[in-house]
């Protein structure tokens, strides 16, 4: 692949363009906040997906410092298109985060939308949301090699101790 200058000259550029416009830009970030805050997990397009990622950590730390703090109700009232979302931003996803200094989104990517775009999808999500986990938990298993190997030398080091 070649580069060309504009590739490698920003100017300026830091976010994705995504849409007809800055506005369509804003107005797609928000629904797409909106519908994280209402179901704390959604399914969208990977680079959608990893836009919103900022801006639902930056959501939550403004939620962090309460709703009677005038800037953080300013920024929860411009990025949630609903209005019945925002007691819920600050009663229950702020005080679920309050250990927490970052980090309060998961994303997981998932195979290309099987239509005729194929765009690589994503899932972006709440930690501690009710959902079922996006990747199973790994089970300890008996039977590989290194843990038979282990298994063994626990057994001699004990029969070797049981001796002396």
């Amino acid at each position: 692949m070649r580069l060309t200058l504009q590739m490698l000259i920003s100017h300026g550029r830091v976010a994705r363009k995504m849409g007809l416009g800055p506005q369509s830009r804003l107005n797609m970030l928000r629904n797409i906040l909106t519908g994280l805050v209402r179901h704390e997990r959604i399914e969208t397009t990977a680079a959608r997906a990893d836009e919103v990622v900022f801006y639902a950590e930056k959501l939550v730390d403004y939620a962090k410092k309460g709703d009677t703090d005038e800037k953080a109700m300013k920024m929860a009232t411009f990025w949630l298109t609903e209005k019945d979302l925002v007691p819920k931003l600050f009663k229950v996803l702020a005080p679920r985060f309050e250990t927490l200094s970052k980090g309060y989104t998961r994303m997981a990517r998932l195979p290309n939308r099987a239509n005729l775009d194929r765009a690589k999808m994503a899932v972006v999500e709440y930690k501690g949301n009710p959902f079922p986990p996006l990747y199973p938990v790994k089970k300890e298993n008996e039977l590989t090699l290194l843990n038979q190997l282990l298994k063994g030398y626990r057994e001699e080091r004990g029969a070797l101790s049981t001796k002396a």
